[in-house]
């Protein structure tokens, strides 16, 4: 499924062009990049013969690609496909009791499970679980010869860059090949627009784990090279697979059958952390655009003003809540030296200081999408009443520098460096 750019509402009533400027690529474009990506003419390089990714000229290091999802069943399904397809590869699966605060650690091959082993960690996260044990387990299996590549599964809902980051100071022996995520298209629409809480559903990684599923999805979509949209035959994997068109950007390969995936797209190369990371980082947020013929649209606001701190508040529900996956950046009057963060999925927002403006003024620029009509204007509107007017906007910065700082409990005390 390839398609165009939507039309989108701007902050200044206008609307975004369908051109191939506005969403980063055209049709043609969009087919390139892949909806459906098998054969890459690429080879698993192995590390007995030639010296692919080596060190200084040393014997190629190990393969590992990280594969994420919110759906334990659809990721096996994947990994157990690709175990098959690639000989001495095998699972560094890590499952969690949150209740216990530990982990249970699995190395599985085609043949079956090969160790199993419960964690106790001196930290619940998954920055300390990747580097308290994902990393020695990686190194013992580099150093045995009989294993070729390593598909690293971190518990569910997990963040890949905050995996990904962690593990890559400690890359020798192995090094990071691939990232995907696997979902489902045909729950695509209520997993990353529903208001369901990722304790709702059993999958947090730990107790004070309050995301909901869509943004937990959003953030493993977002980063990763690989998306895998299982796309089952019905209306429903359509119109999600829209959804996903819309979410995922120009650099990033769409498969939708998670049982014909190219070993080569996840092991055959090397991991791409900083392109991950530009995706994430709300400065760089673009609108990718995609079909519509199941009503899904995304609007890309943006304005030179700031947000007025109390039309914010009052207008937040309006601008974020419902089923939206929202991204972007705004700055608001009383602190022009702030670069604020906006991430909202599942009727939840999340907001706070991202970065220092330095000695340019922010800007404020949302991406919105959605599947509701009415949404769309109801967005658009409520964007358009949090911004600064013009004739506020003309009195300039200087009668906002002693006002309240009605948004200190999101964006920290006003000075403080972020």
């Amino acid at each position: 499924m390839t398609g165009s750019q939507k039309d989108g509402h701007r902050a200044d009533g206008s609307r975004a062009g369908t051109g191939p400027n506005e969403g980063g690529r055209t049709d043609g474009e969009r087919a390139e990049a892949g909806r459906e990506v098998g054969t890459s003419g690429r080879e698993i390089p192995q590390r007995s013969a030639g010296p692919a990714h080596s060190r200084d000229g040393a014997a190629p290091t190990l393969p590992v690609a990280v594969v994420t999802a919110i759906d334990p069943v659809l990721r096996g399904g994947l990994v157990a496909s690709l175990l098959l397809d690639v000989p001495g590869a095998v699972e560094l699966r890590y499952t969690v009791d949150t209740e216990a605060g530990s982990l249970r650690r699995l190395i599985v091959s085609a043949a079956g499970v090969i160790e199993e082993q419960e964690v106790e960690l001196d930290h619940p996260c998954v920055s300390c679980a990747m580097r308290e044990d994902a990393v020695p387990a990686l190194d013992r299996l580099a150093g045995d010869p009989r294993i070729q590549a390593v598909l690293l599964s971190p518990p569910l809902s997990a963040e890949p860059e905050i995996v990904v980051g962690t593990l890559l100071a400690h890359q020798r022996r192995w090094h990071l090949s691939g990232a995907a995520v696997v979902l489902a298209a045909a729950s695509a629409r209520e997993d990353l627009l529903g208001d369901e809480t990722l304790a709702e559903r059993g999958v947090t990684w730990a107790l004070e784990d309050h995301r909901s599923v869509g943004e937990a999805l959003a953030a493993q979509l977002e980063y990763s090279p690989l998306v895998v949209a299982d796309l089952a035959p019905s209306a429903e994997a359509e119109a999600g697979l829209e959804l996903v068109e819309h979410l995922r950007a120009a650099d990033q390969l769409l498969a939708t059958d998670p049982y014909a995936v190219d070993p080569a797209l996840l092991l055959g190369g090397l991991l791409g952390h900083a392109a991950g990371l530009r995706r994430r980082d709300p400065r760089s947020v673009e609108s990718h655009g995609g079909p519509t013929a199941h009503g899904t649209w995304t609007l890309d606001l943006s304005s030179e003003r700031p947000f007025h701190p109390e039309r914010l508040l009052e207008h937040i529900e309006a601008l974020g809540g419902g089923a939206l996956r929202s991204r972007g950046r705004f700055w608001v009057p009383d602190r022009p030296g702030t670069i604020a963060r906006w991430d909202g999925a599942g009727g939840q927002v999340s907001v706070g200081a991202h970065a220092d403006s330095g000695r340019d003024l922010p800007t404020t620029r949302l991406v919105v999408t959605g599947v509701v009509a009415a949404d769309a204007d109801r967005v658009h509107r409520a964007f358009v009443r949090s911004l600064v007017t013009p004739e506020e906007w003309a009195r300039g910065l200087a009668p906002w520098m002693d006002r309240e700082d009605l948004l200190a409990p999101w964006l920290g005390e006003r000075g403080a460096r972020v």
